[in-house]
């Protein structure tokens, strides 16, 4: 599995990275919010081991926004704050489930497995991402805005989809070349401004509210 481990404290973060990855598991590691939530956002992850007391954004805050963004990769929170209303706050913000610290090895283990089975079984009949009245279903690979259907290519709908899925943040070219494109450097090529001029076209040209913005010299971003 492809593993994320939130932890501040280096020693302790070492030896759950450790154990894991003698476990046979692929372990990325963040010691604060702010490069975990940037890891989340830039990579697919099977599970994520978040930390409650981080030293700048804290993994209630993290859990909050990662579903906000429609992202529902399994959060496992480890917490020192054990009392039930600790615990009903990381759950009620977007946690799948807490382990109280101190922990054992074999428990954390156990605990990301079923996340992982969880995971792997549930059966969502649509996955949809919403901003604003703009709706898009990436199993039937549609795209509505209100009550009208739109209709997009195949990399129009890559890259609405990669949009969608980092609402709120700002995704550079090279960023959008190298997840829609799978091209990891410029090339001095302008397809990304392009292909934004296409959905522009279909997803904001014909309505009041634009949802696709340029912001210049950084890239481009969806949000309401």
């Amino acid at each position: 599995m492809k593993l994320l481990v939130v932890e501040d404290e280096p020693n302790l973060l070492s030896v759950i990275r450790k154990g894991l990855s003698e476990k046979n598991h692929d372990v990325s590691a963040a010691l604060d919010g702010t490069t975990a939530l940037q890891m989340i956002t830039e990579n697919t992850f099977d599970v994520v081991v978040l930390d409650i007391m981080l030293p700048d954004i804290n993994g209630i805050e993290i859990c909050r926004r990662v579903r906000a963004a429609n992202n529902f990769v399994p959060i496992l929170m480890l917490t020192a704050l054990t009392s039930s209303e600790n615990i009903v706050t990381g759950l009620n913000a977007g946690a799948d489930d807490y382990l109280a610290k101190p922990f054992r090895f074999t428990e954390l283990e156990a605990r990301i497995n079923a996340l992982a089975r969880r995971a792997g079984q549930e059966h969502r009949p649509s996955e949809i991402i919403s901003i604003a009245d703009l709706e898009i279903d990436r199993k039937a690979k549609t795209v509505k805005r209100g009550q009208d259907t739109i209709l997009l290519t195949a990399k129009e709908f890559k890259l609405l989809y990669y949009l969608a899925k980092n609402t709120g943040s700002v995704l550079s070219r090279e960023k959008i070349l190298d997840n829609v494109w799978n091209i990891n450097f410029d090339m001095n090529t302008n397809v990304v401004d392009v292909y934004i001029n296409y959905l522009r076209n279909k997803i904001d040209k014909p309505y009041t509210t634009k949802l696709i913005h340029t912001l210049k010299g950084l890239g481009y971003v969806l949000k309401s």
